[in-house]
């Protein structure tokens, strides 16, 4: 009988101790014997426990969610947008925008007055008529130094022989004519 139950006892027992060194019966202290005392023990100084380091806080991991992505939109908005202007920045800005306008106004406040009348507009080197000297022209004779052509007449004058009865209309036997009826004058 060689493989008994005191083998294999003895074979579980040193494989427990093989597996897990560590665990064991705790042993007592020594008992100091009477008169004679155990030589000097030394003393091993105090090591500081080690330091506890402060876990990194958690990295934020990507969620493909909605509010992620609605919190990436506010993000790039940020730096999209230009900064807010304080109160005072404001209205700097308007009295200064302010001035300006009231400047470019005042430029174009020149008395001006409408004039009615009838004066012929010139035929440019294209073919199409010129007002502006047609309107200088009413204006002046009013008493004003120029102006602005305001209403336009169109006139078609057709020489005598085009109401000769039985005569066919030829090209160039009318002409248009303009006139300026109105004009802004300064």
């Amino acid at each position: 009988m060689l493989f008994g139950p005191q083998p294999a006892t003895a074979c579980l027992v040193a494989s427990m101790l093989a597996v897990a060194p560590h665990a064991g019966w705790p042993q007592a202290a020594p008992q100091p014997s009477l008169g004679l005392q155990s030589p000097a023990r030394q003393s091993v100084p105090a090591q500081p426990e080690p330091q506890q380091i402060e876990p990194a806080p958690p990295r934020r991991e990507e969620n493909p969610g909605l509010i992620n992505e609605i919190e990436k939109l506010f993000e790039k908005s940020k730096s999209l947008l230009p900064p807010l202007k304080s109160p005072s920045e404001t209205i700097d800005d308007l009295n200064a925008s302010a001035k300006s306008a009231g400047d470019s106004l005042s430029t174009m406040a020149k008395p001006s007055i409408v004039v009615s009348g009838r004066a012929a507009c010139t035929v440019a080197a294209n073919g199409a008529p010129d007002c502006k000297a047609g309107a200088d022209r009413l204006c002046q004779s009013k008493g004003h130094k120029e102006g602005k052509s305001l209403d336009v007449d169109a006139v078609e004058k057709c020489s005598p022989k085009v109401f000769i009865p039985g005569r066919k209309r030829e090209p160039g036997d009318c002409k248009m004519e303009n006139y300026v009826t109105k004009a802004l004058c300064q």
